[in-house]
């Protein structure tokens, strides 16, 4: 049965290009599920945005002697190339700087506020000693009190997954300038999650099949729920609509609850652009749909505990009660967070403030996109922590890639061109060419369960057993040498082609970029793998990008379909390049392997 699906993709920081970290959490493995999930009949809105409000953006833009506008917008526009160039297939990438973000966070502020759910406290907030601007929670690093672990932030710990406050971190100091901040007593708003823990603890009870790690970090923080602050000391973000803040230029927003309200707005903002306002409703409420979060780690327990708690509040199923939004409607809860682990570098998080960092910008230039894309779905972080080497890249690359698919493809098609000009009709067939003909066939249901569970290494890697039966079956069948049998000769080369065919559709999520020159080899015609479109667009005299992109059209969908024989075939192009080994020994100019 064909679901409407939510595909909710974290939303990066405009505050610097994205490295290969930030898109082996948020990046490939949304695409690739929103691909599968195409494909197999589904009706897929994948959404998501610049986070272009907060500190974060502030202090980029004095370190460029920008406005902390015009740092947004360039990073935005920058942000949003490369994450088209690598093909990521959003229905809408955005920006939260739109006067429809701004009315849809404000909307869900006064309604939390009108349900009870937002109380005023003082409490200490940190400031950034020397200039006295305040400092937000991830802004702000030490040792967790509770596990010890080092590298804990002022909002919860990425080793155990505990909420804290900047003010429980032992040896607290600004990430930025690695000062001690000064602590000074602010009145907020903070989101009562107490009152929600009842309504909370029981829709996570339920959620068993979430991974490991998600429900880990859940459970930690639903042992010692508190209120949460969502507004702050901050010159640059939506102000607060509530008589007495909202025109006070020192008050707005916090960013973390700016941001996650996006999947929603951006959602509605898609609604309106494609000419049906109320469509995103589809994707929001009914109870029928499906909605899937993507992120690393570090974002696990905003997306698995207090948006839900945000949720519950708006719909007025927390404790005190209250009434739903007039213009939003009760709002449904996610249905899976799918969160991977932190991608380093040498045993270090490959960020922009700790450790090497390798942009995806750089890495598309010298690589292209499937390249960063298979290495992502086959030795990605998606359970755990992984250490991405150059010498790991460029093996996976040549000798998987390259070696077993790219070699199939061109094997394939250059024999059939050589010999017959065409795809070929198959005579009788014998029992090997029975058996991977089945193995082939069977692998769609294989992949597509664990696809459609979120296992995209278990995916690849039986995608990638096809073709190694493949490449196995051409090698024993020997057809270069049955020129005096053209019947059987023919029988081998046409199946070989239709795994090829079956093998290029269970790689399309993963490879959309060369499952197109696939296509195009075997003689198709026309769109086989959508890919988005950079579109600018204009609000308030101001001109900005987003992304959107006609996947309706593309040809490709979840079954082996027998290949045409007669087709003609031309003489194909190699679909993979090899990578010069030297590479793993030195790494690229612009991000070369240390010799210290």
């Amino acid at each position: 049965m064909c679901a409407n699906i939510l595909a909710a993709v974290a939303w990066p920081y405009a505050n610097g290009p994205r490295h290969i970290g930030h898109v082996s959490g948020f990046g490939v493995p949304s695409d690739v599920f929103a691909r599968f999930m195409r494909m197999s009949g589904h009706r897929v809105l994948m959404v998501s945005g610049s986070d272009c409000h907060g500190t974060a953006i502030s202090v980029k833009a004095d370190q460029e002697g920008l406005t902390a506008q015009q740092c947004a917008e360039k990073y935005h526009r920058i942000i949003a190339k490369d994450l088209q160039g690598l093909g990521l297939s959003y229905d809408l990438y955005t920006e939260t700087m739109t006067d429809n973000h701004a009315h849809v966070v404000q909307e869900i502020f006064r309604t939390l506020h009108s349900n009870g759910y937002l109380v005023k406290h003082s409490e200490l907030a940190a400031f950034e000693a020397g200039t006295g601007r305040t400092l937000p929670d991830r802004y702000i690093e030490g040792t967790c009190p509770f596990c010890g672990y080092d590298d804990a932030r002022g909002d919860q710990c990425d080793h155990c997954g505990r909420q804290l406050d900047a003010t429980d971190l032992v040896n607290p100091h600004s990430k930025t300038t690695g000062a001690v901040p000064e602590f000074r007593e602010t009145e907020h708003f903070f989101l009562d999650l107490p009152a929600l823990a009842t309504s909370l603890t029981e829709w996570i009870d339920t959620r068993t099949d979430w991974r490991p790690n998600v429900l880990k970090f859940s459970h930690n923080l639903l042992d010692e729920l508190r209120p949460r602050p969502i507004t702050r000391d901050l010159d640059w973000g939506v102000p607060v609509p509530v008589e007495g803040w909202q025109d006070n230029p020192m008050k707005s927003i916090y960013v973390w609850f700016d941001a996650v309200i996006g999947y929603l707005s951006a959602s509605i903002e898609w609604a309106r652009r494609s000419g049906h306002p109320e469509a995103w409703k589809d994707f929001w409420t009914g109870g029928q749909e499906q909605s899937y979060y993507f992120m690393g780690k570090d974002n696990i327990v905003f997306h698995s505990v207090i948006w839900p708690g945000i949720l519950l509040g708006v719909d007025g199923e927390g404790d005190k009660g209250g009434e739903q939004s007039q213009e939003l409607g009760h709002l449904d809860l996610p249905t899976e967070i799918v969160s991977s682990e932190f991608l380093t570098m040498s045993g270090s998080k490959v960020s922009n403030s700790r450790g090497a960092t390798i942009f995806v910008g750089d890495f598309l230039r010298e690589f292209g996109p499937d390249a960063l894309r298979y290495f992502i779905a086959v030795a990605g972080p998606e359970n755990q922590d992984t250490d991405f080497t150059w010498d790991e890249f460029v093996r996976r690359v040549n000798f998987e890639l390259a070696n077993e698919w790219g070699n199939l493809v061109n094997r394939s098609v250059s024999m059939a061109f050589k010999n017959c000009g065409q795809i070929p009709a198959a005579g009788e067939l014998t029992d090997d060419d029975t058996e991977l003909l089945e193995a082939s066939r069977g692998a769609f249901e294989t992949v597509g369960e664990l696809l459609g569970h979120a296992k995209f290494k278990a995916a690849i890697t039986e995608a990638m057993r096809i073709v190694g039966l493949a490449n196995a079956y051409i090698s024993a069948q020997e057809p270069w040498k049955l020129k005096d049998d053209s019947a059987r000769r023919d029988t081998v080369l046409h199946v070989a082609l239709q795994v090829v065919s079956d093998c290029n559709t269970l790689l399309t999520p993963f490879l959309p970029h060369a499952s197109q020159q696939v296509y195009q080899a075997l003689g198709g015609e026309g769109i086989w793998a959508a890919m988005p479109e950079m579109v600018e667009v204009e609000e308030n005299g101001r001109s900005y990008p987003v992304l959107q992109g006609d996947y309706a059209a593309e040809k490709a969908h979840w079954a082996s379909e027998p290949i045409a024989v007669g087709r003609p075939l031309s003489k194909p192009s190699p679909i993979v390049h090899k990578i010069d080994p030297k590479l793993a020994e030195t790494g690229p100019e612009w991000a070369p392997i240390s010799t210290d």
